[in-house]
């Protein structure tokens, strides 16, 4: 067997390093996961550090969420006018675009625009707990501190996400027709009649739905790589990186996966 190379490991060394710190990631973060739902199942139930993150979460993000979703709408509004009016279905431009917002646009730009603002906050603030013994102070106080820093998190984001989602899909939606009828000379008729056809309540519920588990996502996640954070302000920096860069893949992933599940019943029901 020949040696490993001088001033460092072996490749297959190096590889088993990495799939044995993955699994132990990955462990880590299931066993946390579990305690935080657990948690929220058990008293105490701490209802004013939940309406402070739904606060938080929900109220502080909907400027965004609403300028997000504005914009979007009157974007694709304007790229498909010119798709479809190269065949002469412009009448469809209003069921396609609120069609692609309810079920995909929506809870994803939401979740992805939350994640960067409410995700990284919630890493770096209990990164900093737990890098200023805050966290080992409330060990000491017998408190439980997933159940009192993560639960009321988790619960805040699951409740207030899907909230986040149809605010965005209705200033999506106004942004579509303001753009279609007003500016792009669509007549208003055929337009809002399709919408309201093609798009079902199902539509929404379903993208409600995805935001709910992106919800879950992004805030577990946040919250786990703060609770472990080590290595002072440096470590801390390392943790919401991670944090946001996580959840914003897994949140596509995800979503990829519900898509197969909820599409089927999509198409049944039409």
């Amino acid at each position: 067997m020949s040696a490993p190379r001088e001033g460092g490991r072996d490749p297959i060394s190096a590889l088993g390093a990495f799939v044995l710190a993955a699994v132990e990631d990955v462990g880590g973060y299931a066993r946390f996961t579990t305690t935080a739902v657990w948690g929220i199942l058990r008293p105490p139930y701490r209802a004013r550090l939940m309406f402070k993150q739904m606060d938080f979460v929900g109220n502080q993000s909907l400027s965004i969420v609403m300028i997000t979703g504005l914009f979007t709408g009157m974007v694709f509004a304007v790229q498909s006018d010119y798709a479809f009016g190269m065949f002469g279905a412009r009448g469809l431009l209003g069921s396609t675009v609120m069609l692609a917002m309810t079920r995909e646009l929506g809870p994803v730009l939401t979740s992805l625009m939350v994640n960067g603002r409410v995700g990284s906050a919630m890493a770096a603030e209990l990164g900093t707990m737990r890098v200023t013994e805050q966290v080992d102070a409330l060990e000491s106080m017998a408190i439980d501190p997933i159940q009192y820093l993560a639960s009321p998190r988790i619960v805040a984001s699951m409740i207030m996400l899907p909230i986040l989602c149809a605010t965005f899909d209705g200033v999506g939606a106004l942004g579509v027709s303001w753009v279609a009828t007003q500016q792009l000379g669509v007549n208003p008729g055929p337009f809002f009649d399709r919408m309201q056809w093609f798009v079902d309540v199902d539509d929404i519920l379903g993208g409600m739905f995805k935001s709910m588990v992106f919800g879950f996502i992004l805030s577990s996640i946040g919250c786990y790589r703060g609770y472990y954070a080590r290595g002072g302000a440096e470590g801390v920096g390392q943790a919401t990186t991670k944090a946001v860069v996580a959840s914003g893949v897994i949140i596509l992933i995800v979503d990829y996966f519900i898509s197969l599940i909820l599409a089927p019943m999509s198409v049944n029901r039409s």
